[in-house]
């Protein structure tokens, strides 16, 4: 662990920017209790990302291509932690007085929140939804990350002073009551297919489905929305089209293909793409592995995606009529004239991304977003007009968990020292 330039900890790598080296060090010593503390000193959840990162830090470590277990580590420290009796409340020694309200219970919101109740002021997590977690709870299965997992959090959270109010839209007369209130509301607005029949029975956003997983899950009851005996077809190639693959093997899906509009990428980091940054290689998820074990071979298709959505009678998906891709010298992809397909379907999950802040939540808060659906403060700052400060993806657009956690630590920072600027 003598790394002259520990890239794992740049902004190659880790967006908290996580002591790795030395927690590494540690824990290979058997200094365990030590590691963790290190680790604890950036990282808020690591119970969260040791399952769910992608790992970019390994991707930008020195010895990457030799194999780095550095999510792994992290995993075992703070699960092992939670053994041993070593995580307990943190309690604030001094309260400020001040109380700022977060809206939304995910990933930048929670950072935020803890970071908020460590700093003495109180905190109160506003969810719309009945469970607090954002898409931890409802957008991420449970075989990826196990519910009583963010249940434990959100309990520590509470001893150590957070308040949750559940089942509760916050509205613009909140601000009267908090001394700052910060908007973490994500960016929910799904990507759609620009083809016709989206409203027939069948086609779902993959957030939906997921959700309806998920509840069923936890509460034990039939899902809304299910695959069990349909042919599915997945739109997206991504982490959340990969749990759709997943989710839909489990619930016992006749079959399932995945279509991906993008080039089968080599299994080697290609000429272009240098170390240390995210190497664009091809990966095989659970999803797949577990598709390719039942199914025979890889769902996903390359290069294709939907031309249009074939109907019956009752306005039901019945198939799709599909199109190779072909990628222009301007990056641009452009459908293959005479590649059409007919590709049979009884439920199609659209995992295309998202592409901004709900209307509805920018219409509350009289908020407007850049064209990328961005509620993102001019200056690059979180602080948006008085007391109000955004974060996660709501401001950054999507992206990734560890990334939504680093926007949310940084923003508490932000709305700390903006808060003692404006005491007496």
């Amino acid at each position: 662990m003598d790394c002259g330039v520990p890239f794992c900890q740049s902004d190659f790598g880790c967006p908290l920017h996580n002591l790795i080296p030395e927690w590494n060090d540690l824990l290979y010593q058997g200094q365990e209790q030590e590691a963790l503390e290190r680790l604890l000193m950036t990282a808020p959840f690591p119970e969260f990302t040791g399952r769910v990162c992608p790992a970019l830090c390994e991707k930008a470590c020195n010895l990457a291509d030799n194999g780095v277990t550095n999510r792994d580590n992290e995993l075992y420290l703070i699960e092992t932690g939670f053994v041993r009796g070593e995580i307990q409340p943190r309690i604030p020694a001094v309260r400020t007085g001040k109380k700022v309200a977060v809206i939304g219970s995910g990933p930048a919101g929670l950072a935020a929140a803890d970071l908020l109740n460590r700093q003495g002021h109180h905190v109160t997590v506003m969810e719309r939804a009945d469970r607090p977690g954002g898409l931890l709870m409802y957008g991420i299965p449970n075989m990826k990350l196990p519910k009583e997992i963010v249940a434990r959090r959100i309990r520590l959270m509470e001893a150590e002073g957070v308040s949750f109010l559940l089942n509760t839209a916050a509205e613009p007369g909140l601000l009267n009551a908090y001394d700052a209130v910060l908007l973490c509301c994500g960016s929910r607005k799904p990507r759609s297919l620009q083809v016709e029949n989206m409203n027939a029975h069948g086609v779902h956003f993959a957030v939906d489905y997921l959700t309806a997983a998920t509840r069923s899950v936890l509460t034990q009851t039939a899902p809304g929305i299910t695959a069990q005996g349909k042919r599915v077809v997945v739109v997206g190639g991504g982490d959340t089209g990969n749990d759709c693959v997943g989710t839909a093997l489990r619930q016992g899906c006749f079959s399932v293909t995945q279509l991906e509009m993008m080039p089968k990428a080599s299994e080697n980091r290609p000429a272009g793409n240098p170390w240390p940054a995210w190497p664009l290689t091809l990966r095989t998820d659970y999803g797949q592995v577990e598709a390719i074990f039942l199914q025979g071979s890889d769902p996903r298709v390359y290069e294709t995606t939907v031309k249009s959505i074939q109907v019956n009678a009752e306005n039901r998906i019945t198939g799709l009529e599909t199109v190779r891709l072909q990628k222009q010298s301007d990056g641009r992809l452009t459908s293959v004239s005479g590649t059409e397909q007919t590709l049979p379907c009884d439920l199609l999950l659209i995992a295309a991304g998202f592409i901004g802040c709900e209307e509805e939540t920018l219409s509350r808060f009289s908020l407007s977003a850049d064209a990328r659906g961005r509620v993102l403060p001019k200056d690059g700052s979180h602080h948006l007009e008085g007391k109000l400060f955004s974060a996660g993806d709501m401001r950054n657009g999507q992206s990734l968990v560890v990334r939504a956690l680093a926007d949310g630590r940084s923003a508490a920072k932000e709305i700390h020292d903006w808060l003692r600027g404006t005491q007496g």
